[in-house]
């Protein structure tokens, strides 16, 4: 899906969960749901593959699962709500997963939050979407 032409789709090192990656990433983030579930978590901790081919996500989808690599994940339509799931099935903070989306440890990323999270300087739209420079 071509999310060129979307409004929001210049905003440097942002992925917005609109209605079209819901459904990119269904597959992916129902698997992720499931892992709510001791006996999925067993089974998915057992064979991370053999789980994850029970689910009909892309091959781009379960490589980034098994490399929990959640930059991909949320790339290909994970939705964070549901992706940390998979970190805290693997006895992980959301911290430290989400962590692993920065140039941050886990203790770095902690003390960037306490300290109101990361500057705005930067991360704002690429060109300006006010209506005045729309016409």
């Amino acid at each position: 899906m071509n999310n060129n032409n979307k409004p929001y789709s210049d905003i440097p090192g942002t992925t917005v969960f609109d209605g079209d990656m819901a459904r990119i990433g269904f597959h992916l983030n129902q698997f992720c749901m499931s892992l709510m579930q001791e006996s999925n978590r067993t089974a998915f901790k057992q064979n991370e593959r053999t789980y994850l081919d029970k689910w009909p996500m892309t091959e781009a989808q379960k490589c980034a699962v098994i490399a929990r690599d959640f930059s991909q994940l949320i790339a290909l339509g994970g939705n964070i709500y549901y992706l940390v799931k998979i970190s805290s099935s693997d006895g992980l903070s959301v911290a430290a997963a989400v962590s692993t989306m920065t140039d941050l440890s886990v203790d770095e990323y902690i003390d960037m939050m306490r300290r109101g999270g990361r500057s705005p300087e930067g991360n704002r739209y690429v060109v300006s979407n006010t209506s005045e420079e729309k016409q």
